[in-house]
């Protein structure tokens, strides 16, 4: 008996250290950090863009997490409320990493970007930019990675369809946003080099007003066979109304930020908006991916729609994920940036619906981005490559 209840003990104690060591295994967690605008005037965005991070980390956790050299983590993200401010962002990523040890964190503003830039090389994390500005992976910075596409690469074909459809001269009416002017530089360099003529420049604050009769009028004094707009939809919606009622019968090419769905509901329908080219509403695309990654979110979000913030970091996720196991490493963020290009590429469809091809050297992703044209009414879905042809 005195035999037997020793053996047990024996037993049970290995048992428990079993179970310890398999509970501390399962204890092992990377943080993932994430600073964006929580509260204040952009607060929606920034928590957009956090539910595709958190919907990516719950689909590795939930899947066992990520096996590097044989030891299992799990992600958590550890989020900070920067309220679309540069400074707050660069005072978020410092505690990020110092508290946290985030090797990676993420950020959907370009001023924050920026801010966090100018030391995340030295405070060595990762840097998952949400933003099309082109600068962002101009700079050298070898440890950034831009999500989106950069909206240099829509310039082209915004262009030859909008020049295609209704003329060479055109009338820049965009927000007058730190964002909108790095929009308008790109776009009336492409424009003028494909020999069109910008015959107006008349920036308004989409934010501070709802009326924009007298500054849509100066533009239209010049005759303009196309209108370069936007900033939040809402705003532009307005403007494209009002450039309807005083008689403009052309084309608008409509900056990312405003989205085709969002505006249709202020507009009543996608009539105002005919001859207009933009970015794919996330819901009106038609690739199996992303119809699935629709259904998904919205099954998992109480039936709400997903934005493209949802869906490109969802993806940035998994790729980092993938390149964690990868690298070897979960602490070296130069070698898991060296890493993500093959990772991207080695996802399935399901957690890759937009199709990212690739990461360019710069650290921007790459992908043959489908847009939008509205044509009779209706919202016309097409590839990128399709308009340059």
């Amino acid at each position: 008996m005195g035999t037997f209840t020793t053996l047990n003990r024996f037993v049970l104690t290995a048992a428990a250290v079993v179970a310890f060591g398999a509970m501390a295994q399962a204890q092992e967690v990377v943080n993932i950090g994430y600073t964006g605008p929580l509260s204040g005037g952009a607060a929606q965005y920034g928590k957009n863009v956090l539910s595709g991070i958190e919907m990516g980390v719950n689909e590795v956790n939930a899947a066992g997490g990520v096996t590097v050299k044989g030891k299992k983590y799990t992600f958590k993200v550890v989020a900070l409320d920067d309220q679309y401010n540069p400074a707050q962002a660069a005072s978020n990523g410092r505690r990020l990493v110092e508290q946290d040890k985030t090797p990676v964190i993420f950020c959907p503003h370009s001023g924050g970007i920026f801010a966090l830039q100018t030391f995340n090389t030295q405070a060595n994390f990762l840097l998952m930019a949400y933003s099309s500005v082109p600068r962002i992976t101009e700079t050298g910075n070898k440890l950034t990675i831009r999500i989106p596409p950069s909206f240099a690469s829509y310039v082209p074909a915004y262009v030859r369809n909008e020049m295609r459809l209704f003329g060479k001269n055109v009338g820049l009416a965009p927000s007058d946003t730190d964002y909108a002017k790095a929009w308008v530089k790109v776009f009336r360099e492409g424009w003028e080099k494909d020999g069109g003529k910008v015959v107006a420049d008349n920036p308004m604050s989409y934010n501070k007003s709802a009326d924009f009769y007298a500054g849509v009028s100066r533009v239209l004094a010049t005759k303009p066979d196309v209108l370069f707009v936007g900033g939040p939809s809402e705003p532009t919606a307005l403007v494209i109304k009002q450039a309807r009622d005083l008689g403009f019968k052309g084309g608008f090419a409509v900056m990312d930020q405003a989205k085709f769905d969002e505006m249709a509901k202020v507009l009543g329908g996608y009539a105002p908006m005919n001859g207009s080219i933009g970015v794919l509403p996330l819901v009106s695309d038609t690739r199996p991916a992303m119809q699935a990654f629709v259904a998904s979110y919205a099954r998992s979000h109480g039936g709400k729609e997903p934005t493209s913030e949802m869906a490109l970091n969802y993806t940035m996720v998994h790729a980092l994920a993938a390149a964690l196991k990868m690298a070897g490493s979960v602490s070296d963020p130069a070698e898991i940036r060296a890493q993500l290009p093959a990772a991207l590429k080695s996802l399935p469809a399901t957690q890759n619906p937009q199709d990212f091809t690739g990461i360019d050297s710069n650290g921007g992703t790459e992908s043959d981005a489908p847009l939008a044209l509205i044509e009779n009414s209706k919202l016309r879905q097409v590839k990128t490559s399709d308009l340059m042809q």
